[in-house]
């Protein structure tokens, strides 16, 4: 008489209820709540003093660095935001903070001639973060 135990059926879909995000999900809402942060102190700064900011000659993107102040300080706020509905672990959250992670992503890039090394920084984080996201969360519960 021979049996194996094979574990659970792998055809029915595991159920699983978290009601709190896990593993990835809470290092990429860490990300963007301190890459919203430092996004927001960037904004900050532009605003503030204009004169702190370097501005390059001949650049493609031309803006006032006041314009990019509140481009950066708008873009900050919704990032944390994102960031602390992550927490949640919904999926609409992850959607949104891949989208305002790429939108940062954009934005420094465009911020790169005022500020390169600061810039590549964040841009790393967005990269990190949009990794995180999409890495999934498909655990199964055996």
């Amino acid at each position: 008489m021979s049996s194996s135990v094979t574990g659970p059926d792998r055809g029915a879909p595991a159920t699983e209820h978290r009601p709190f995000a896990a593993g990835l999900t809470v290092f990429a809402a860490v990300m963007l709540v301190i890459g919203g942060t430092l996004e927001l102190l960037q904004g900050i700064s532009a605003i503030a003093k204009d004169d702190l900011v370097v501005v390059t000659r001949d650049y493609t993107f031309s803006f006032s660095t006041s314009a990019w102040g509140w481009i950066h300080l708008i873009l900050g706020i919704v990032i944390v935001l994102a960031g602390l509905a992550l927490f949640s672990g919904a999926v609409w959250a992850r959607v949104v903070g891949i989208v305002v992670a790429a939108l940062s992503m954009i934005a420094n890039f465009l911020w790169l001639p005022h500020y390169p090394v600061w810039s590549v920084v964040l841009i790393a984080v967005d990269a990190f973060v949009i990794w995180a996201l999409c890495v999934g969360t498909s655990r199964k519960v055996h």
